[in-house]
């Protein structure tokens, strides 16, 4: 079985580790790495190319939008899935114009979660 490998980005801690211990669950992913912060999550994205980072798009350093757009031009083989408190169809639109794969809403199921990371690895060319 092929392991996705996962990259976790959101700066409360509560959420970050229930990602992580959710996602980590999954017999075919890999958490590599979790990031509090957008320049973390830049960094992190350069250094390990995970097949999906899940990207809180409010966050300290510029939030998903600059992080977005690093990591498609530093790991242009990771997918991103945002995943946001807010549901502003012009946030949505901003970061699927600039490379978001998807994007969710705090709240949905660990289900949903789930099947969007694995959706967003299986179609992911790395």
């Amino acid at each position: 079985m092929t392991r996705l490998s996962v990259l976790v980005s959101d700066d409360d801690p509560m959420i970050r580790e229930a990602l992580r211990d959710v996602l980590d669950a999954e017999p075919d992913f890999d958490v590599i790495a979790t990031a509090s912060d957008t320049d973390e999550a830049i960094e992190l994205a350069a250094r390990f190319t995970p097949s999906v980072v899940v990207l809180d798009v409010r966050m300290p350093g510029g939030g998903g939008t600059r992080a977005t757009r690093e990591i498609r031009v530093r790991s242009p083989r990771t997918r991103i899935l945002a995943f946001s408190a807010y549901s502003d169809l012009g946030m949505v639109r901003e970061m699927e114009k600039l490379g978001a794969a998807e994007y969710l809403v705090k709240g949905v199921t660990n289900a949903e979660i789930v099947a969007a990371v694995r959706r967003l690895g299986s179609a992911s060319p790395g």
